[in-house]
């Protein structure tokens, strides 16, 4: 079964228009969850709105969103008042400006969705203003309501549909400069960087996401498999912590020797990293 669409509207490029849908792409179907239950019971449990100050649980048609004005002091948002607040982007996304796709910061990507056309009569514009993009080798810069928060987004060729990809606001996104603070400045001795190029170039390869694997649910469905059989719970390896590198240098050599499976020399130097000498005081040389 096709998945539903995310949002329906309407892609725009100056006086162009068609109708497109979005889809999510990426899913957690397989992902494991658990539901809370009365250990006394096995009954599953539900949760409950009370009211703070009674107690008394609340009927569903009495719930109301509220907006805190002053202290304790509320305003009612009905749902209709909030489907009633409508901007452009809530149904159109409006192509205002492009930018290569690569000098979009990755911190500022965020979810990416799926673009297609929603009916026949609009793919011919569709297709028009992907193959545009495509020539160009640009991405789209627009806006759009999602989950009642209007998102800057970048939407680019992808086969042939599209791609949106949602966008961080600058100010949501913490600048590095006081987070590496901490960091001492200075550049590591050049050996030791060519030792650890070395054995970047023995693992070399091609990303490739079907080798990657979610470890961590498979041991979960392991650990439900085995409750659902009656067997005992599998523990876990006792996997050594990492400790800091006591010989940072002994540590790339063997690193590398590991990797290259010892078939291949390490590079020189061959002894640790020499200690620049201190030069003499002019004061102190010996007369000829």
């Amino acid at each position: 079964m096709a998945p539903r669409p995310a949002w329906n509207g309407y892609l725009k490029l100056s006086l162009v228009n068609c109708a497109v849908e979005l889809t999510n792409a990426v899913t957690n179907a397989e992902k494991i969850s658990f539901h809370v239950l009365n250990r006394k019971t096995g009954n599953r449990v539900r949760r409950v709105y009370v009211d703070a100050k009674s107690g008394k649980p609340l009927d569903e048609d009495d719930e109301v969103r509220g907006y805190e004005v002053a202290k304790d002091e509320f305003i009612f948002i009905e749902e209709e008042d909030i489907e009633a607040v409508q901007v452009e982007s809530s149904h159109t996304l409006d192509l205002e400006g492009f930018a290569d796709k690569s000098s979009i910061g990755q911190i500022y990507l965020d979810t990416p969705y799926y673009v297609t056309p929603a009916d026949k009569v609009s793919q011919e514009a569709f297709a028009v203003i992907r193959d545009a993009l495509a020539a160009k080798k640009m991405a789209g810069l627009a806006r759009i309501v999602l989950y009642q928060r209007e998102r800057p987004v970048v939407i680019e060729p992808h086969g042939k549909g599209m791609m949106l990809t949602t966008l961080r606001y600058a100010d949501t996104v913490r600048g590095a400069d006081h987070v590496f603070a901490d960091i001492r400045a200075g550049k590591p001795d050049g050996e030791m960087i060519d030792l650890a190029e070395h054995i970047i170039d023995e693992k070399k390869g091609t990303f490739d996401p079907t080798e990657f694997r979610d470890r961590y649910q498979e041991a979960l469905l392991e650990l439900v498999r085995a409750k659902k059989a009656g067997r005992k719970a599998p523990k876990a390896k006792a996997e050594p912590k990492p400790s800091n590198v006591v010989n940072l240098f002994d540590a790339l050599k063997k690193s590398l020797n590991a990797e290259a499976g010892g078939k291949r020399r390490s590079p020189k130097p061959k002894g640790p990293p020499k200690r620049k000498k201190t030069k003499t005081p002019t004061s102190r040389r010996k007369s000829a």
